[in-house]
């Protein structure tokens, strides 16, 4: 199976939708903190509903992982835990 190229956005600069497509430029910060463009989304608009829909259950899979590592840290000792998601899990749309 051929490597896919990776994208890296800590954000989206733009978005529009033209001849049917949707196009997000995404962004990375840069060294001062302001954006730099990373890469182009380009999502046909008839399966913009569905990559919007699993980004949107990994979002929930994300805070419900999130939720039980913060319940579980204080029957593991009183420490709370950490804010934000865990460091890594799988999930399949």
């Amino acid at each position: 199976m051929a490597e896919l190229p990776t994208l890296f956005a800590d954000g989206v600069l733009e978005a529009s939708i033209r001849h049917g497509v949707a196009r997000l430029k995404l962004a990375v910060q840069d060294g001062d903190g302001k954006p730099s463009p990373s890469g182009l989304l380009v999502i046909p608009l008839a399966q913009l509903p569905g990559v919007a829909g699993t980004i949107t259950r990994l979002l929930r899979e994300v805070e419900a992982k999130a939720r039980e590592a913060q319940a579980a840290a204080p029957a593991a000792g009183g420490e709370a835990a950490p804010d934000g998601p865990p460091a890594a899990f799988r999930f399949q749309g």
